[in-house]
């Protein structure tokens, strides 16, 4: 049985949602969302290397397989964004948000199946609130109706787009633990970062983003450079996180981003905070205790 999630992994994965929460906040605050992230993809890669040179360190040799692994993992999590903009984009919220979080429901079962990973049961436990608080954080009301209804619109576009993205984010979670497992971290994170920018590349070549680029630069270049270093704490501690514990904890205490997200919009943006929002982010935070404690 696997023993309780190691301290020092359980704080970087926390901070790591922190960071995720932040740059998070900081793409609402941009014009050209889709361009933005492309920005700050191009402002973290271009800090690694920067960190790669001044430090004078070689860059360790680079296997086929964590090479394969790497752009796997950076396909998996584009599409992820991608799915996810489609389905908040055509869809309910209320429906779509909890529908995407279903990755970590995922995530525990391949690790089990495919990893060889064992959980607790007081583990198990906190994976369930976590995953309890983490649907239910967006629904309008607590009745089961409202907690059945995502699932009662199979057909729709937007919910088989969060459907697909959940399920794609796990597969990502899964590959990415793998990497990490056997390859320097940071430098995984690097080759990660470098595939995930060039995927968002490609996309930005077609001719409806001509023009968008440079404005987009010159309208948000402080917040750029602002969120370029936060997303990059984000991935870089996540991953420093996951090489330290197992993926069937890690990614669902990560969910603590959505109570990081909540207080933050309560504390500095004015936003409400329901009764709803306010018990889904104490069942994530019971369940990241039982996690630690597992």
């Amino acid at each position: 049985m696997m023993p309780a999630m190691d301290s020092f992994a359980l704080l970087l994965i926390v901070f790591s949602a922190l960071m995720h929460a932040l740059w998070n906040l900081l793409v609402k605050q941009s014009r050209d969302k889709t361009i933005f992230i492309w920005w700050m993809f191009v402002c973290s890669w271009s800090l690694m290397s920067l960190f790669m040179l001044g430090s004078g360190n070689g860059f360790p040799e680079l296997s086929f397989r964590s090479l394969s692994l790497a752009a796997s993992a950076a396909a998996c999590f584009v599409l992820y964004h991608w799915f996810t903009g489609v389905a908040y984009r055509e869809g309910d919220l209320s429906i779509t948000y909890p529908l995407a979080q279903t990755a970590v429901l995922y995530v525990p079962l391949w690790g089990v199946l495919l990893l060889g990973e064992s959980l607790s049961p007081v583990g198990v436990a906190g994976i369930l609130l976590i995953i309890a608080g983490a649907y239910c954080i967006q629904l309008r009301r607590l009745s089961a109706d409202e907690i059945l209804r995502p699932f009662s619109q199979l057909g729709n576009r937007s919910v088989q787009a969060a459907l697909l993205a959940g399920f794609v984010y796990s597969i990502g979670a899964i590959i990415d633990k793998t990497g990490v497992d056997n390859y320097s971290a940071y430098h995984f994170t690097y080759v990660l970062v470098f595939f995930m920018l060039g995927f968002m590349s490609l996309n930005l070549l077609r001719p409806r983003y001509r023009g968008r680029i440079l404005e987009e630069w010159r309208q948000s270049r402080k917040l750029v450079l602002w969120s370029g270093p936060v997303m990059l704490a984000s991935f870089l501690s996540f991953r420093f996180g996951l090489q330290l514990s197992p993926v069937s904890y890690a990614v669902p205490v990560r969910q603590v981003s959505l109570l990081i997200g909540v207080l933050i919009g309560l504390l500095f943006l004015g936003e409400s905070c329901g009764r709803i929002r306010l018990a889904s982010s104490g069942l994530i935070l019971a369940g990241v205790v039982l996690v630690w404690h597992g």
